[in-house]
């Protein structure tokens, strides 16, 4: 059984329904799940055998949603070690903007550099292409399940 902690940057709601969604999903495989909404750097790297999960959407122009800014700008400013940590990412956007999924790859690439080795692959969803955003995430999740052991 895997401890997860779940990051969540949300502006209008979806992200925050993904993660809620994935979080029972996680449950359901016998893992546990624990959301941070907002989130706090120093609370979720406390624990250094659980895995990140970040679940973000892009606002703006490429921005970090609000509630996500302070544990962004935490990570960027400390640059904490994270070698022997593990992480996954999915991020939400609309493909008609050139900053489609910007966050999720902001906080993906952020977290490469401290060290962090991500787990699969990034899911980036479009939202202009799934209704239920929750839908693409439950596919992706159960092929993440396997690979965090």
């Amino acid at each position: 059984m895997a401890h997860i902690h779940i990051v969540i940057g949300s502006m209008l709601g979806a992200a925050e329904y993904v993660a809620e969604h994935v979080a029972a999903l996680l449950e359901q495989a016998d893992h546990r799940a624990t959301e941070h909404n907002p989130a706090r750097l120093d609370e979720v790297l406390a624990d250094p055998e659980a895995i990140l999960l970040v679940v973000t959407s892009t606002h703006g122009a490429g921005d970090v949603p609000d509630n996500l800014q302070p544990f962004y700008q935490d990570l960027c400013a400390k640059k904490p070690d994270l070698s022997g940590r593990r992480y996954g990412v999915i991020a939400l956007g609309d493909s008609n903007y050139d900053t489609f999924c910007a966050a999720g790859k902001a906080l993906d690439q952020q977290l490469t550099e401290c060290g962090a080795s991500r787990i699969g692959t990034r899911l980036e969803i479009d939202v202009t292409r799934y209704e239920i955003p929750e839908d693409a995430a439950e596919i992706w999740i159960r092929d993440w399940i396997p690979l965090i052991g």
